[in-house]
C-alpha cells in the first residue's frame, strides 16, 4: 500500500494519559473523492456497498453523500455541480470550502485505484465499529444491571456483531451467469447421484417429503394449525424423525448433525415424554401419573435406551429472543469434527412466543413479529439449514363453515407468508366434528330429515377418524396441495395414510 495512503493503525503507547486514535485514513477518502469527481464511473467500483458513514473526516462524508445524489439522479458531479449544494455548508467551508473540493479533483492521477480505496475506507469503519461494539461490551459489564444477565450482554453483543458482519460487504455484486450456471448443473449432478433420494432433511413421513423434496437448507417453514390440531406433535415428530436419520445415515455430509429444538410452550421433559411416548406406543398419559403395568415400564425403558444417543437437543427457555436463538445455535453448529456433526434442522415451538429484543422492539406486535419473522429467515440463510417455526392461526377459522384454514388466517402478520419459503397448515376434521357433537334437530324438522344428518354426520366421523390434512398452501420451489396422515391423539404420532383400497382383506 502507498505510504500516503497507509491507515493509521499503527500501535501506539497504551500508558496512562495517552489516548489511542482510532484507525483511519483521510487520504484515502480524499484520493476516491478526486477519483469520482475526474471519472464519476468510478463510483461504480464502490457505490452497492459503501456509504457515507463509513467516511471519518465529516467535510469528506458530505461531500460523497452529494456525489451519490448527483451521480443517482443522473447528472454529472463535479465541482462545479457540488457548488449549489455544498458551498454554504459549514463542515465544508471549514475544510476550506470549493478550493478544497476544486483541490481534491486536481490531484489525483488516476481512477484505477479507486476500488482498492473503498475497500480501505471500509475495513477501517468496520474496525472502528469493533472498537466501538467492544467499549460498550465493556462498559455494560461495568454496569451491572437487575434486569440484565452476563448471558444476555453476550447475547447482545454477538446480535450487534452479527448485524456488523452482515450489514454489507466490500465483496458482493453480480454473478455471471455462467457461473451461476455451472452452479445449478452441480446441484443437478448432485441430485443425480442420489438416484430420488432426498434433496433435504427427512420428515419421516413418505407423502409429505414427496410434497416438500425434503426441507431443504436455507429455507423457513412455517407449520400453522389451530389449538388441539396437533402442530406441535407433527413438529415432535418431524424433530425426531430427523434426528434419527441424522444418527443412521450413510450420507456423510448429514451424519451425526444435531437437530435443535426451541420449546417456549413445554418444558424439555413434557417434550421427551411425548416422544417416549411415541416411541414406545404408551399413552402419555399414562406415563405422567405412572399408571403402568410391568410390560409396559418395560418397553419404556427399552425405548428409553435406544433414543438416548439421538443427536436432538432442547432448549426451553421462556420468551427467548431470536439473537438468543441464533447465538445457541451458531454455538452447536461450530461442534462439528472431522466432517461430522454440526446442526442440520432448527424446530421453533412456537413463533408468537419469541420475545423481541430491545432493538426489535416496536410499537405494535405486528411490527415485532415481522422482524422475529426476517431474522429467523436471516438465521436459515445464515447457518444454512431449514428452519421448522410453529404458529397460531386467527380465530377466523371457527367463523367459518368449511374449518380448513387460509394463508389469511395467519396470526398477528401477513409477513409471515411474505418471508417464509414453505407454509403449511395441520387440520383435523375429527376434532371439529367430535366438539360439535351430534346435529340437534332443527325447529320445524321432520324426524326423517333429522335422522338423514345424523347418519350423515356418523360417516363424516367415521371417514375423518384418525385422519389429518397437511395443507401445503405455499411453497416458493415447488407445488402446493394436500397431504394426508394418519394421526393417533393416544400417543401424539402421525404416519403415513393409507387408502382403505390399499390394505389387504383379513381373507386375502
Amino acid at each position: 500500500m502507498p505510504t500516503a495512503l497507509r491507515a493509521n493503525t499503527e500501535p501506539q503507547d497504551a500508558s496512562p494519559g495517552l489516548l489511542r486514535t482510532p484507525p483511519h485514513n483521510v487520504d484515502a477518502e480524499r484520493a476516491l473523492l478526486g477519483a469520482i469527481l475526474l471519472n464519476n464511473r468510478a463510483y461504480e467500483k464502490v457505490g452497492d456497498y459503501l456509504l457515507a458513514d463509513h467516511f471519518t473526516d465529516p467535510a469528506n462524508a458530505r461531500i460523497y453523500s452529494a456525489l451519490i445524489k448527483l451521480i443517482e439522479q443522473g447528472h454529472q458531479a463535479n465541482p462545479v455541480t457540488l457548488k449549489t449544494y455544498l458551498e454554504r455548508d459549514e463542515l465544508v467551508i471549514a475544510a476550506g470550502g470549493m478550493k478544497y473540493i476544486a483541490g481534491l479533483a486536481n490531484s489525483v492521477v488516476t481512477v484505477i485505484n479507486a476500488g482498492e480505496y473503498g475497500k480501505i475506507i471500509y475495513d477501517l469503519f468496520l474496525r472502528r465499529e469493533l472498537i466501538n461494539i467492544g467499549e460498550e461490551m465493556v462498559n455494560g459489564a461495568f454496569d451491572v444491571q437487575l434486569d440484565e444477565t452476563a448471558t444476555d450482554q453476550i447475547e447482545g453483543s454477538e446480535q450487534r456483531l452479527f448485524d456488523l458482519a452482515s450489514s454489507g460487504s466490500s465483496e458482493g455484486g453480480f454473478k455471471t451467469f455462467s457461473k451461476a450456471l455451472k452452479d445449478a448443473v452441480d446441484l443437478a449432478e448432485a441430485a443425480h447421484r442420489r438416484e430420488g433420494a432426498l434433496a433435504g432433511v427427512t420428515t419421516g413421513l413418505t407423502d409429505l417429503d414427496k410434497k416438500l423434496g425434503g426441507l431443504h437448507p436455507s429455507d423457513l417453514l412455517i407449520l400453522a394449525g389451530r389449538p388441539s390440531m396437533g402442530k406441535t406433535a407433527l413438529a415432535t415428530n418431524i424433530a425426531y424423525n430427523a434426528a434419527r436419520y441424522f444418527r443412521t445415515t450413510d450420507r456423510a455430509e448429514d451424519r451425526g448433525k444435531h437437530v435443535a429444538f426451541f420449546s417456549l410452550e413445554m418444558s424439555a421433559e413434557q417434550l421427551a415424554n411425548r416422544i417416549l411416548a411415541e416411541c414406545s406406543r404408551i399413552n402419555s398419559h399414562s406415563i405422567r401419573t405412572g399408571s403402568l403395568s410391568n410390560e409396559d415400564f418395560d418397553r419404556l425403558v427399552h425405548a428409553s435406551t435406544e433414543m438416548g444417543d439421538l443427536p436432538l437437543d432442547i432448549d426451553d427457555t421462556p420468551g427467548v429472543t431470536v439473537s438468543a436463538i441464533r447465538t445457541r445455535c451458531r454455538r452447536l453448529a461450530r461442534q462439528a469434527k472431522n466432517g461430522e456433526g454440526g446442526l442440520g434442522l432448527i424446530v421453533i415451538d412456537y413463533l408468537q412466543l419469541i420475545s423481541a429484543s430491545r432493538s426489535e422492539k416496536a410499537e405494535n406486535r405486528v411490527q415485532e413479529i415481522s422482524a422475529i419473522t426476517r431474522g429467523l429467515k436471516a438465521l436459515a440463510k445464515d447457518l444454512k439449514v431449514p428452519v421448522l417455526a410453529l404458529s397460531q392461526l386467527s380465530r377466523a377459522v371457527e367463523q367459518r363453515e368449511d374449518k380448513r384454514p387460509q394463508l389469511a388466517d395467519l396470526r398477528e402478520s401477513g409477513t409471515i407468508e411474505q418471508d417464509s419459503d414453505v407454509v403449511m397448515f395441520v387440520f383435523r376434521e375429527q376434532y371439529y366434528l367430535e366438539r360439535g357433537g351430534e346435529p340437534a334437530r332443527r325447529d320445524n324438522e321432520t324426524s326423517d330429515h333429522h335422522h338423514e344428518r345424523i347418519i350423515e354426520w356418523q360417516q363424516r366421523c367415521e371417514q375423518a377418524h384418525n385422519i389429518a390434512e397437511v395443507i401445503v398452501a405455499k411453497q416458493r420451489h415447488g407445488p402446493i396441495g394436500t397431504v394426508r396422515l394418519h394421526f393417533e391423539a393416544e400417543f401424539t404420532h402421525f404416519t403415513d395414510h393409507i387408502d382403505n383400497e390399499y390394505v389387504p382383506s383379513q381373507m386375502e
